[in-house]
């Protein structure tokens, strides 16, 4: 599973660009969605590069994330008694597994909002214009998606 997260806004985004993260979710600036690794996705990663950034995301990590950030309709939090009551698993960490896995998917709860809403980063980004290999925070920047998702939560 891919965690992607919207970095930049919308002023001046390419129509078929901003076309591509609304297929994403990703309306908003510091919005995350979860995708599955599918050469689809991962064409439209690649389209959209220069405004997001993503990388494979921990179970530990997304767990925090389901728990923390995670809503329902009507903005209530996503809670244990939720997972046992409307999934077979027990816990949100075990759920959290199960996605990470590919056995389960997010999208399988019904009421759960399919993004996140996060805050700006703790000590922000180092740059909101480079890429992550040139020293900057967009593109693929693989495992290290997860210790900037916990800055943000």
């Amino acid at each position: 599973m891919i965690a992607v997260i919207r970095i930049r806004g919308h002023v001046n985004v390419n129509r078929d660009i901003e076309a591509t993260m609304k297929m994403l979710n990703l309306t908003r600036a510091n919005h995350c969605t979860l995708v599955k690794e599918s050469a689809s996705y991962l064409g439209m990663l690649q389209k959209a590069k220069d405004y997001i950034t993503y990388g494979p995301i921990e179970a530990e990590t997304l767990a925090e994330l389901i728990s923390k950030r995670g809503m329902l309709a009507g903005n209530r939090p996503i809670t244990e008694a939720y997972m046992k009551e409307h999934t077979e698993y027990e816990s949100i960490q075990e759920f959290a597994r199960a996605i990470v896995k590919g056995m389960a998917d997010i999208r399988e709860l019904s009421e759960v909002k399919p993004i996140f809403r996060l805050h700006p980063p703790v000590k922000g980004y180092r740059s909101i214009k480079r890429h992550y290999n040139a020293g900057g925070a967009l593109g693929n920047r693989g495992e290290a998606i997860n210790e900037l998702i916990r800055r943000m939560i």
